[in-house]
């Protein structure tokens, strides 16, 4: 902490700390409200602890409010933290501070990261941050994980996929003739949400496998040039949200 810190923000540092989350929450609200770019560092560390969501959120809207040159290099050392907190919300705050920049800092590992948890954020920053052009090479990192993990595991990689719209297509089609049968069910499950995206994700997984143990080829080429919508960073926080789940 930097000594020389006045009384005030001494003082938000502390409320920043409290154990009461309704202070730590007014807190975060206050250092957001009146940015000071000397607390960062400060807000960086209390993200990879803070233990309620509506807390971390506040956190990372404050984040928002400080100069982008003070937060990126810090949130940029935060990917590289052994604590899975920290990475989370540190891709989490990237997402909402929506510079491009910090795109090649995700997929470089934190696309493949053995936390679940993790991956997940990591793939939905990777979608909202993806500069023009780089949307197909992206499409295929995070189809090479179609059949990883559980169902949430598996949602949050379909989603990803669909917010990339028709940029997916070649490596869905690529997932749909995997000899291995979860990968085959997940990327047909994923191409049904690209031409259905209100479609229940649980439907289209069993109608994938379904076809697939049938050893049916009911997807052509023609049947998924989608114009899916591009997400961002609150569309998938709401998704997951919905899920029961949040960053």
């Amino acid at each position: 902490m930097n000594p020389t810190r006045n009384p005030l923000d001494s003082r938000a540092v502390a409320a920043l700390r409290a154990g009461a989350s309704s202070t730590r929450l007014q807190a975060a609200l206050a250092v957001g409200t009146h940015p000071d770019p000397g607390i960062v560092d400060v807000l960086v560390e209390r993200c990879a602890v803070e233990p309620d969501f509506f807390v971390r959120d506040m956190l990372t809207w404050a984040l928002t409010r400080l100069p982008q040159d003070v937060t990126l290099p810090r949130l940029r050392a935060e990917l590289r933290s052994e604590r899975t907190q920290a990475r989370i919300q540190a891709l989490h705050s990237l997402s909402k501070l929506g510079n491009k920049d910090a795109y090649p800092w995700i997929v470089r590992s934190l696309l493949r990261d053995l936390d679940d948890e993790v991956a997940r954020t990591a793939w939905r920053a990777a979608v909202v941050l993806v500069p023009q052009g780089q949307e197909r090479a992206l499409a295929g990192d995070l189809a090479a994980q179609l059949g990883r993990g559980d169902r949430n595991v598996q949602l949050s990689l379909s989603r990803a996929l669909v917010g990339l719209g028709e940029a997916a297509v070649p490596a869905l089609e690529a997932g749909m003739a995997s000899a291995d049968p979860e990968v085959q069910a997940h990327a047909r499950a994923t191409v049904l949400l690209l031409r259905d995206p209100d479609a229940g994700f649980d439907v289209a997984v069993e109608e994938a496998k379904r076809v697939v143990a049938l050893g049916v080829d009911w997807v052509r080429e023609d049947d998924v040039q989608v114009e899916a919508p591009r997400f961002t960073a609150d569309d998938f926080m709401a998704a997951e949200e919905t899920e029961g789940r949040a960053c």
